[in-house]
């Protein structure tokens, strides 16, 4: 099962294409574990480093502040992006989890944003 949280966004100083450790919280964020995450939880992240970027799934390791990475897509044709070193790492949700969860008919009826966000669409 995957972990959702709410405004967590990180650096990291990693170089490379391997687990990634996180730095600290970038302003106006939570690192992940204040946000929810824990130990041994599956996330999908989004890495942006200048104009690379990659989306994926990983998983957060407590100890040592770590997220594996298994690559979605990227801007290096599919394949780990080289981190430079100061990267930033956030978690989101993917359009395949989404429909995941409409299939399941774990969400029902039409939703738009009008409807759900009091008319601000």
């Amino acid at each position: 099962m995957v972990t959702f949280v709410n405004r967590a966004k990180m650096s990291t100083a990693t170089t490379g294409t391997g687990t990634i450790t996180l730095g600290s919280a970038k302003d106006g964020y939570q690192s992940f574990s204040t946000a929810g995450v824990a130990d041994g939880d599956t996330v999908r992240y989004v890495i942006e480093d200048g104009t690379e970027w990659e989306i994926g799934s990983g998983i957060y390791t407590a100890s040592g502040t770590t997220l594996s990475r298994t690559v979605l897509e990227s801007s290096n044709a599919g394949s780990a992006i080289t981190l430079s070193g100061q990267a930033d790492v956030f978690l989101s949700i993917f359009a395949d989890d989404l429909a995941a969860e409409l299939d399941y008919g774990l969400i029902t009826g039409a939703v738009t944003l009008a409807d759900d966000f009091g008319g601000l669409a």
